[in-house]
């Protein structure tokens, strides 16, 4: 998984020390209520399609970014539905991060699923009662905030509180 630019030029100036980033996380949903997911490559966990959004993207756009650069396909963003902060990630060369996470609800709308770039091995659809076992945990806890802003949007997002 590349490094994005405005990152590495980041930690030319900060080293290995911790960045907080802006990240998205894509609950994608087609009409027959399956999950689209991919196989991560970096720890071969079923996850979420997520990332991290460029300087001054949009939220909503910088995800259907995401989405389409990594699964080839295209969805419509339609609601917030949590707002938390991970742990901290220490990567494999010593840089230190931690993400503010913006869960979205997202339906399908065209495009064939397969793996779009090398963040990934594999890119499914699932039944929400069939998920994979090797789920990362964070995408099921963020599936959950999801699941229960669509039975009720009145509650509105998920926040930590």
């Amino acid at each position: 998984m590349p490094v994005p630019p405005f990152v590495a030029e980041l930690r030319s100036h900060v080293g290995h020390a911790l960045l907080w980033l802006p990240g998205v996380t894509a609950v994608v949903l087609d009409d027959d209520d399956r999950l689209l997911l991919g196989r991560r490559a970096d720890n071969g966990l079923w996850a979420l399609v997520s990332g991290i959004l460029e300087p001054g993207e949009e939220p909503a756009v910088g995800l259907r970014r995401e989405i389409a650069e990594e699964t080839g396909v295209d969805a419509e963003v339609l609601a917030l539905t949590a707002v938390s902060s991970g742990h901290r990630v220490t990567y494999p060369n010593g840089d230190v991060s931690q993400y503010l996470d913006l869960t979205f609800l997202c339906r399908y709308v065209d495009g064939t699923a397969g793996v779009g770039d090398d963040e990934s091995t594999d890119v499914a659809w699932f039944a929400l009662d069939a998920l994979p076992a090797d789920m990362a945990p964070t995408s099921r806890e963020r599936l959950e905030r999801t699941l229960a802003y669509r039975a009720d949007p009145t509650a509105g997002p998920y926040f930590e509180r």
